[in-house]
């Protein structure tokens, strides 16, 4: 029996192994959502208050696990809501599966004014998706939906993207249930000549570091092996966070790294970029760089690597670390050296930037060491990104180079609702946190059980600090007149407490996780010292 395209939507995220949909229903979705009434046990819809919080809960749910989530939103303003979200999942590499509705297929283009109609939805939808199209065709909609799942799990993960007009969802498919499933193709196999010409680089180098990103996530194991192996710092920076364990004598954070930059003549980079090392800290003719990744666009953005490959890090790194196994040259100098340059810099940190690292380490004394810590653009949210020890892959989740103010709270909420395994904290300040302050209340809906921390300085802080110190105390459009969040969050039926000290914190910490449901804790806070000289850091080479 055929499958209306509704029911063939609801059975093919199910058969390709979602089991919660994160959406706002809507008129142009109607005949969609009733097809799901009848699989709810199977595909649970997290239904929210806005639909940007829809598509950040997907977005955290993905980041946490590493696996595809969904996400169902109306057209038009529903859609656009959903964008800031979509463009950061889009730079984080995240597997966002986004099903979002249409008007009916013969009014697209004619600017009749019916309801939700923008211009060029699709061509939006494709400038943030690695795949996106539209099923106009009903006989079509399966091996459309066969096509978006095969660029979701080939290749660099991204977001894909199917869009449905209103009409078409009552259409006759040619597809049945049971037949919706998409295997990924096996990853290639590396070539031996690439394999020896990489392992030649890193046994010659007499300083090399490595440099993960968002890529390497999942070859944690791997990469540690191969650190500990060459003696080689490995460099993380917000995306990176937990590949090495904080705790490993080779793991750097990024202002260690600049430090050492001049000196390193070998440069690895995992399933990175490279964008922050090669363009900002600058590259010149002593130092080499071979660049391990799934992207073939990605090593050639920048100054070219001298070696490149092409390649998934699950084939990669097992063929690198045999070759090079056993025969590496004594480096327990520049080991030495990294580990001094840990031990000033952490010394740095504590001279400079005490009143944030004073909040994270109370965080990080109530945080198990496998709980989740969701980043946000607030004062302790920067600081975070090269002080906060993280312990696991997937442990630490950043907006990566979108910066995306504000998707802290709901981003927190997607992880903890698919990882109710381990505690998650979000941290935000109160510009940001009333961006999606309204989800509270889908939390206490759904029993969330996420845990936020709201750092209230009645300002948008960032802006505010850099007003004071680059701009001579000239405040403009800065200040903030700010709810009680613990009231607000109260009135949600949320459990709320206020702290105003690291200690307070930690303790309140402590007890919403052991609190089955959303908590949130409010801290009243001043202004901060600034972190961007351990941000924003000069050229070193090939000035």
């Amino acid at each position: 029996m055929s499958l209306t395209v509704a029911e063939l939507a609801v059975q093919s995220l199910i058969e390709n192994g979602i089991d919660t949909l994160y959406c706002v229903p809507g008129v142009q979705n109607d005949l969609f959502f009733d097809a799901l009434y009848d699989h709810a046990q199977k595909l649970t819809p997290i239904q929210a208050r806005h639909e940007q919080g829809a598509a950040y809960m997907a977005l955290g749910a993905a980041l946490a696990t590493g696996r595809p989530q969904a996400f169902s939103l109306v057209p038009g303003p529903g859609f656009l809501n959903g964008c800031a979200a979509l463009c950061t999942a889009y730079s984080l590499n995240a597997p966002l599966f986004a099903l979002i509705g249409q008007i009916p297929s013969r009014a697209i283009g004619k600017q009749f004014g019916l309801l939700h109609e923008i211009d060029d939805q699709l061509e939006i939808l494709q400038s943030m998706t690695k795949f996106a199209v539209r099923v106009i065709d009903a006989g079509e909609a399966a091996s459309i939906f066969a096509d978006a799942w095969t660029a979701l799990r080939t290749g660099r993960p991204r977001p894909v993207g199917v869009e449905v007009p209103v009409d078409i969802w009552r259409g006759a498919s040619t597809a049945a249930a049971g037949s919706l499933a998409i295997n990924p193709p096996a990853p290639e196999p590396v070539p031996a000549k690439a394999i020896s010409a990489a392992a030649a680089m890193i046994t010659t180098a007499k300083r090399p570091l490595i440099v993960v990103g968002s890529g390497a996530q999942d070859h944690s194991a791997e990469i540690r092996k191969m650190a500990a192996e060459i003696g080689a710092g490995v460099m993380t920076f917000r995306t990176g966070h937990g590949v090495m364990d904080s705790t490993d004598p080779q793991c750097i954070t990024m202002p260690v790294g600049h430090s050492l930059w001049p000196e390193c003549d070998l440069v690895i980079g995992l399933g990175t970029r490279l964008t922050t090392q090669k363009i900002e800290w600058g590259v010149d003719d002593n130092l080499q760089i071979l660049h391990i990744d799934i992207d073939p666009e990605i090593p050639d953005r920048g100054p070219p690597a001298t070696l490149k490959i092409i390649a998934d890090l699950k084939m990669a790194l097992p063929a690198l670390f045999a070759a090079i196994a056993g025969g590496q040259p004594d480096r327990s100098g520049w080991c030495q050296t990294i580990s001094e340059t840990k031990l000033r810099f952490a010394d740095l940190f504590a001279e400079k930037l005490g009143p944030q690292l004073g909040f994270l380490a109370a965080i990080r004394n109530a945080l198990p060491e496998d709980g989740i810590f969701v980043d946000e653009l607030t004062q302790i949210g920067y600081v975070s990104r090269f002080t906060f020890p993280s312990y696991h892959p997937r442990t630490f989740l950043s907006t990566g180079y979108q910066g995306t103010l504000g998707w802290g709270l709901a981003t927190a909420m997607g992880a903890a609702h698919a990882r109710r395994d381990v505690p998650v904290v979000s941290i935000a300040g109160d510009g940001g946190a009333m961006f999606t302050i309204a989800e509270l209340a889908s939390a206490a809906l759904h029993n969330i059980p996420v845990n936020i921390i709201v750092m209230n300085d009645n300002a948008f802080g960032n802006v505010r600090g850099i007003q004071r110190d680059k701009f001579n105390e000239r405040y403009i459009a800065s200040n903030l007149t700010s709810p009680d969040f613990v009231q607000l969050a109260q009135s949600c039926g949320v459990t709320a407490a206020k702290a105003t000290t690291p200690a307070e914190l930690e303790a309140e910490l402590r007890k919403a996780i052991q609190h089955d449901g959303p908590n949130l804790i409010e801290v009243p806070v001043g202004e901060f010292p600034s972190p961007w000289e351990f941000i924003l850091m000069p050229k070193l080479r090939g000035v």
